[in-house]
């Protein structure tokens, strides 16, 4: 019998690690699982049927703290870092979300590299698909090596960004980065916040159901999977039938509760017109090639399934479709005016930042309608194939093999970003070893093509990460202006007479943050 192989789970407590965590335990006669977990009553008792399991190992610890994070990390063979501050707690608390997923992230690199022989352990990274921010049509088909782009207030972007890179330029012999879209779970139901005004009714997202996301995190841990497939940048998503519009999914979700058309419980101009994040993946089937995740249950039946996983009380919460209306005009209303992150808020209490970001001026926003007679619903081809499939361009010659690519493709790249590669034939190492590029805005830095390339990063002190003084400086009219890689997600997005108000935003206004 094989040897069983020891993973290490971080974030086992929340939606995609628990259920990752209860996937490895169906195969744990093939794998020993070691969790981090904070010591909380709440998990204790979650875990509780676990305490005395041979194969589990449970570290009551925080991922802030080194040791504890080293404790769970000694002796294994993998490192699945699912872990994490996200939303909508990361809204909420923005420093704290930067500093406590940063930190995360430099404390597994330095725990794996403590080890007697790092290059044994393999280390897999969940990022995000707010790394890439808002992708709306026409530009919503989306692939790894698209610029990086987080949207204007999303800190919690801004920490996965840094955490990624922290991976990507680790040294790390086997690392991996996939980033996660949004998860379709049971208590999805349940998130009633005003955030949930916070995306566009006809943007995109491709999700990924938990149970899929789970077999992902068992199957990257199998021995079949080769060599070509570590050191690289993979989205993560559930397929085509999981492609939606904003629409399509409100739709499906309030189906699923006996209410049906969102027409019955929002007004469209509660919702903003841009500035979250979602994409339709152009290479989503890149990861399924290699890890086999996928159930392909088709996604009405999926929605149908999840009432199966709620509380019985939740099931009569809203009494359905004969209620609507009162729950629309009450509950609903209340949480898009709500305080600080009501978008109805934004609106009475004039705040321009947030109007800058998230609909462009106040004569846009009063133009929008109140109507659902008068909003136009739009879903475009979720074939990869459609004739309205804009690809971006990277900049350089894709179809090379990493080993042939040269200085001079590198050069074309930085070129194309408005910048130049300053290093030499002789300064190359590697295709993952940093080198020296230089921004439009005159910026020397030094990262790894792979990063550049396949990753989509680029000027790591262009990017609106200052947490210490609370300053996020998204300066994108400009950078559009220099960056013609850049330009592609922004300017069919944006007017180039555009002279946005959040370009040095400094919460003003905004004392009611929690940090």
């Amino acid at each position: 019998m094989a040897q069983k192989k020891t993973v290490f789970l971080t974030g086992a407590s929340g939606n995609m690690g628990y259920q990752s965590f209860l996937e490895f335990i169906k195969h744990k006669d093939q794998f020993n699982i070691n969790v981090l977990l904070r010591d909380s009553e709440k998990n204790r008792k979650k875990f509780a049927g676990y305490l005395n399991d041979p194969s589990v190992k449970i570290v009551w610890g925080d991922l802030k703290n080194f040791e504890d994070v080293k404790r769970g990390v000694d002796g294994a063979d993998y490192v699945l870092h699912v872990g994490g501050m996200v939303s909508p707690a990361a809204d909420y608390y923005p420093t704290k979300t930067v500093v406590t997923n940063t930190t995360a992230a430099r404390n597994v690199v330095d725990a794996v590299k403590a080890q007697p022989n790092p290059d044994a352990v393999k280390v897999v990274y969940i990022g995000t698909v707010a790394e890439t921010g808002d992708r709306n049509a026409p530009i919503h088909w989306a692939r790894c090596g698209d610029p990086i782009k987080i949207s204007i207030y999303d800190h919690y972007a801004c920490s996965k960004v840094i955490a990624e890179e922290i991976f990507a330029e680790s040294g790390l012999k086997y690392w991996v980065s996939c980033r996660q879209s949004g998860i379709l779970y049971a208590d999805i139901l349940k998130n009633m916040d005003p955030i949930m005004f916070h995306v566009p009714i006809n943007g995109v997202l491709e999700w990924a159901t938990v149970e899929d996301s789970a077999r992902l995190m068992v199957n990257v841990c199998g021995d079949d999977i080769p060599e070509e497939f570590w050191r690289r940048f993979y989205n993560i998503g559930s397929g085509e039938e999981y492609r939606l519009t904003n629409f399509e999914f409100e739709q499906l979700l309030l189906d699923t509760i006996g209410i049906g058309s969102p027409k019955k419980m929002f007004q469209p101009n509660w919702f903003i017109t841009r500035n979250f994040h979602g994409q339709w993946y152009y290479d989503g089937d890149e990861l399924e090639k290699y890890c086999h995740f996928r159930a392909n249950i088709p996604v009405k039946q999926y929605f149908k399934s999840l009432m199966d996983h709620v509380e019985p009380y939740f099931k009569l919460a809203f009494l359905g479709k004969p209620f609507a209306p009162l729950i629309k005009s009450t509950f609903m209303k209340s949480l898009a005016n709500k305080e600080i992150y009501g978008t109805q808020w934004w609106i009475k209490n004039n705040i321009p930042e947030r109007i800058s970001a998230y609909y462009g001026t106040i004569e846009e926003y009063k133009a929008l309608p109140e109507s659902w007679d008068d909003f136009k619903i739009v879903i475009p081809s979720k074939k990869t194939t459609a004739s309205d499939v804009v690809v971006l361009d990277h900049g350089y010659d894709e179809s090379k093999k990493v080993e042939d690519l040269t200085i001079e493709d590198f050069k074309k790249a930085a070129a194309f970003r408005g910048g130049e590669c300053l290093a030499t034939e002789a300064d190359y190492v590697d295709f993952y070893t940093p080198i020296k590029w230089k921004s439009a805005r005159g910026n020397e830095f030094m990262m790894s093509p792979n990063l550049v390339l396949r990753g989509g990063h680029w000027c790591p002190q262009e990017f609106p990460t200052d947490c210490e003084g609370k300053k996020f400086y998204w300066d994108y009219d400009y950078e559009a202006s220099i960056n013609p890689f850049f330009a592609q997600v922004w300017y069919p997005l944006h007017d180039k007479s555009e002279n946005n108000v959040y370009t040095e935003a400094i919460f003003k206004g905004f004392e009611g943050f929690k940090d």
